[in-house]
């Protein structure tokens, strides 16, 4: 009942990598939006916050379909990407983890966000006051005083992109051993008959693993936490 079978240890391994790529390309594009929001005012700064956040609104399928039409080969995007670089993303796992990191991106930057607008600007102003420079005051203020919320906000896209199915199936379709992740697997396993044990044993898996890490995100918040406050 326990044991999982390779082709069970092939979706969760190809889980583990789209989340992780997924969350880590979207990492630096998430702190950067989030900086902006927090900290900027310019015309459509409303419209920016309401398009990041639309994936969290809109039907999973919805955003599965539009990044078929965008990124498909056929796409605008999609078709100049393969016919000038060779890049292809529908039906393959790298197209997985664009959509993988769309649907985590908006959690991510909410996060991130919350963390920046939280720290006392006065810090930030004392450091330009002494000479520093917007860069410098960024990497070695802002950015550490973030840490707890950027912490989280990884884990967040992490785990929403561990779990993500309708955009994914989508725009990659369920492709065993290719595009077939955690979720894509448990589906297919409810759909045959006597797949409800390996259907079981993936969700305990995915129930671990997400458990898991979000103790680790826990655990490092509280550290940076009391790194931050001398504790």
């Amino acid at each position: 009942m326990l044991a999982l079978t390779p082709e069970e240890w092939i979706a969760i391994r190809l889980s583990l990598r789209v989340a992780l790529i997924a969350t880590i390309v979207a990492l630096p594009l998430g702190i950067a939006a989030a900086w902006l929001l927090a900290r900027r005012t310019f015309p459509g700064k409303a419209a920016l916050d309401g398009l990041i956040l639309l994936p969290l609104v809109l039907p999973p399928v919805v955003t599965g379909y539009l990044l078929l039409l965008t990124f498909g080969r056929r796409g605008v995007v999609g078709g100049f990407l393969a016919d000038n670089f060779g890049i292809v993303f529908s039906f393959r796992w790298t197209g997985a983890a664009l959509a993988c990191g769309i649907m985590g991106f908006p959690l991510m930057v909410r996060a991130i966000r919350l963390s920046f607008e939280a720290i006392d600007r006065k810090l930030e102003d004392a450091a330009a006051t002494l000479g520093a420079n917007p860069v410098w005051t960024f990497f070695t203020i802002a950015l550490p005083l973030a840490l707890p919320g950027i912490m989280a906000g990884f884990i967040l896209c992490f785990t929403k992109a561990l779990g993500e199915f309708g955009a994914t199936i989508t725009f990659v379709s369920n492709i065993p051993g290719e595009t077939q992740t955690i979720s894509a697997a448990i589906y297919t396993y409810t759909q045959i008959p006597g797949g409800d044990a390996a259907a079981l044993r993936l969700v305990i898996v995915s129930i671990v693993i997400a458990l898991a890490a979000l103790i680790v995100s826990e655990w490092l918040a509280r550290r940076a936490t009391a790194r931050i406050h001398g504790g």
